[in-house]
């Protein structure tokens, strides 16, 4: 007997938000390959200062055209760091010679000891700054617009002539008592008066401004052409929002780490007393990691912070320790003012909430794409205060421990007060478990969000018994024959191409193809790397 499948297109389609410019150079690029300056092997005790010392070399270097120092390469071997690697220079990457187990044939840091108390092991960026704090003086307007709808790369000022195509703008929304009245507050509940000791979490005026960092890509009279749209639409009504020019001095960008394993030395189960995070990126742009694994940290395997345009591709975080309870375990985390960052084919296993968003208002744009989740302890998510435009594309998870592995919804008052913790966000053809995987999707005020074409038993409202709200968006829930198995790699393609999905003849029907060491996508005649790249 033949099974016929019918391919659908999602009626909804062109109401989403484009996702295509999370990633390294928004998209645009590919990851490059930095030449060797500098290659050390292992020493015996702490070798902090040891790797320090290369990379403070190679970041005297001049850079050149591209920006580019070249890469510090560590040696096969087992590197102890008993402090904290930093690399606060642009154009340098840290490479291995691969993530695996075997000393021999891999690079292996083992953060041991807790001094200073739960620390960073490798910190790209800088520790104390945090991008679009700071306004160039005489760059600052509001916006004319009656609205900036979600989607839009146009903002009117009364003088767009003093800014300059290339320059960075700050896109900067209020956080008003008028906006706070048309999203209830966060949505988190009021005390409850029988309970004195019920902590009041509602959200309050000046707390959670909406903010986008953008670079200018046209001046057309008084309008502005950004590089990337807005993920939500920002009323005058509501906010007076404006614009300024940020001060981007020591922001570091095109730096990563590669091909290396980082373990933190722990006593396993609760123990708290370890290195916390293994990678982080800090007041960074166009930096990634790739084909590295994280093991035994207590808070993240990547957090990014104020980190944008990025790629992290192929890269596994497993295993944490410590207490099983809130700020812990998440392995791969997007914090505070992470924007258009992108996580290609990752692996988490063991977590509280493998992928999720631990920013706020200040945090949109970014995508999971292909990601897996493993034997996960809580639920993928957008986690607290307003966090816009996720997107999981493609995602699996296995091994369920509970039913509800994936959610965009309101929190409530877990945690500090998170309220609605994704809006304008995206489930695309996610396998959250068909047979008993439970999703959680939630439509926002002034919002809205979306799950097209998952695979899953059950999508709900209600997903735990304090957040009852009305439901998301669903379309194709369990249906074969999506069209689009991907929707960031089409709308990568559509913007670059101009290529409609719709005129995709049937023998150019989407498989995934093994290349170049990673499941590739192939579509529409095109071959993609995890990262989006077309390779031909």
């Amino acid at each position: 007997m033949l099974l016929t499948i019918l391919f659908w297109v999602p009626a909804v389609l062109a109401d989403l938000p484009d996702f295509s410019h999370a990633g390294y150079r928004g998209g645009d690029a590919e990851i490059p390959d930095l030449a060797e300056v500098c290659r050390i092997a292992p020493v015996a005790g702490d070798n902090t200062a040891h790797i320090q010392s290369a990379i403070d070399m190679a970041g005297q270097r001049e850079p050149d055209a591209m920006g580019y120092r070249g890469a510090v390469v560590l040696e096969a071997g087992l590197y102890r760091v008993c402090g904290t690697i930093r690399i606060p220079y642009s154009g340098i990457v840290l490479r291995g010679a691969g993530a695996g187990e075997d000393t021999l044939s891999n690079t292996v840091l083992r953060a041991t000891g807790d001094t200073p108390h739960q620390r960073d092991v490798v910190v790209v960026g800088i520790s104390s700054r945090i991008w679009g704090q700071t306004e160039t003086e005489g760059t600052k307007q509001y916006i004319t617009d009656d609205s900036v709808v979600c989607g839009s790369n146009k903002i009117h000022v009364a003088n767009a002539q003093v800014y300059h195509v290339g320059e960075p703008l700050i896109i900067y929304h209020p956080c008003t008592k008028k906006w706070l009245q048309a999203v209830d507050f966060g949505g988190v509940p009021y005390p409850d008066p029988s309970n004195r000791n019920a902590p009041d979490e509602r959200w309050t005026e000046g707390q959670l401004p909406i903010v986008y960092h953008r670079y200018i890509t046209a001046i057309e009279g008084n309008c502005i052409l950004i590089d990337a749209p807005v993920f939500y639409t920002l009323r005058k009504s509501l906010s007076a929002m404006y614009v300024y020019v940020p001060n981007m001095r020591g922001t570091v960008m095109d730096s990563g780490v590669e091909n290396l394993r980082i373990e933190v030395e722990s006593e396993g189960g609760t123990d708290e007393n370890h290195a916390w995070n293994t990678l982080r990126f800090r007041s960074a742009e166009n930096v990634w990691a790739r084909e590295c694994t994280f093991v035994g940290f207590g808070h993240s395997g990547i957090i990014t912070e104020a980190c944008r345009r990025s790629t992290f591709v192929n890269c596994s975080a497993i295993d944490p320790v410590g207490i099983v309870t809130g700020e812990r375990m998440y392995n791969f985390n997007t914090y505070l003012h992470s924007q258009l960052n992108l996580f290609s084919h990752c692996y988490a296993r063991n977590g509280r909430h493998h992928y999720v968003s631990n920013g706020t208002s200040t945090t949109s744009g970014n995508v999971f794409l292909y990601c897996v989740s493993d034997s996960i302890q809580n639920a993928n998510e957008g986690h607290r205060q307003w966090t816009q435009g996720m997107l999981y594309d493609g995602h699996k998870e296995q091994q369920l421990r509970r039913k509800f592995v994936l959610g965009l919804y309101n929190r409530v008052a877990m945690g500090t007060g998170h309220g609605w913790a994704a809006v304008n966000s995206v489930l695309w053809n996610c396998d959250a478990d068909a047979d008993y995987g439970v999703i959680g999707l939630q439509q926002p005020p002034t919002a809205n969000n979306w799950a097209i074409g998952c695979k899953v038993k059950e999508i709900t409202g209600t997903p735990v018994k304090a957040s009852s709200f009305p439901l998301g968006y669903v379309e194709g829930t369990n249906m074969e024959g999506l069209e689009i198995p991907s929707l960031y790699l089409y709308q990568l393609n559509r913007r670059r191409n101009g290529m409609n999905v719709v005129e995709v003849p049937a023998a150019n029907k989407t498989v995934r193809q093994w290349n170049k060491g990673c499941w590739c996508i192939s579509y529409a005649g095109h071959l993609y790397l995890p990262t989006g790249q077309c390779i031909y």
